[in-house]
């Protein structure tokens, strides 16, 4: 176990759709070779569709499985909770893993009324060691992310053993890292230092998405770039390595 490399991707899939109005795309196809392509351990996807029954007529290309299935690579468990519901059908967060996922489980965070939030908590064995994901997307609100982000610790204080591994992965929507240091102050270091500008796409100027670990060496950091990714979403993925 000493040698082994853990490997964790976030990505924001903007719902497998990209574009507006009648300009609007299917990316899914996509998303599911590029996912491949991260050859990630395990992935922790936001905005990913449960189901959606306006797009699902309007594309005729639309994968009659639930996204996170549909983006699973052949031997990855899937584990899916709902953040939000809406008119024509339901989205959240995802996670991916090539790993044996223990159990899961699924935490509202929402702040306010306006924005349905949550997060993803999968017990995944790593080898023989335990190691906890949570995958989050947090709110457009500074203030509502401070709160999240407490939420978080008394979440993780109450639900995970002090001595097993946890990784927080996902959209931060953390405009200048300034919720670095009370991550910092609940434990959790990320790569410091490193340009990892994943937003937007196109032309990337900040980071929304992180990668932090408590109890795990981290090895490097790394984003995908080029015409294929901004394409596909308004984020680009970011991959996370580690040592177990």
């Amino acid at each position: 176990m000493s040698g082994l490399t853990l490997r964790i991707a976030t990505y924001n899939i903007h719902k497998g759709v990209q574009g507006v109005s009648l300009g609007r795309r299917l990316e899914i196809h996509n998303i599911g070779h590029a996912v491949e392509q991260l050859d990630a351990d395990i992935v922790c996807l936001q905005e990913v569709r449960k189901l959606h029954r306006r797009e699902e007529k309007y594309f005729t290309r639309w994968p009659e499985l639930p996204q996170a299935e549909f983006l699973a690579p052949e031997g990855y468990e899937a584990i899916y909770k709902t953040n939000a519901t809406t008119k024509h059908g339901e989205h959240g967060n995802a996670l991916l893993s090539r790993w044996p996922v223990v159990s899961h489980a699924h935490e509202d965070m929402s702040d306010h009324r306006f924005e349905q939030r949550g997060l993803l908590h999968a017990h995944v064995m790593v080898g023989r060691k335990p190691v906890h994901v949570i995958v989050l997307h947090l709110g457009l609100i500074a203030s509502s992310r401070l709160r999240q982000i407490d939420q978080l610790g008394r979440y993780i204080e109450r639900e995970i053993p002090k001595r097993e591994a946890v990784v927080v992965a996902g959209d931060m929507n953390d405009w200048g890292s300034k919720l670095r240091p009370t991550m910092n102050k609940l434990g959790f270091k990320d790569f410091l230092g490193e340009r990892q500008l994943t937003y937007p796409a196109r032309l990337p100027l900040t980071q929304l998405d992180y990668v932090y670990a408590r109890g795990l060496k981290p090895v490097g950091v790394q984003i995908p770039r080029g015409r294929i990714w901004w394409r596909m979403s308004d984020h680009l993925p970011l991959i996370a390595e580690f040592k177990v």
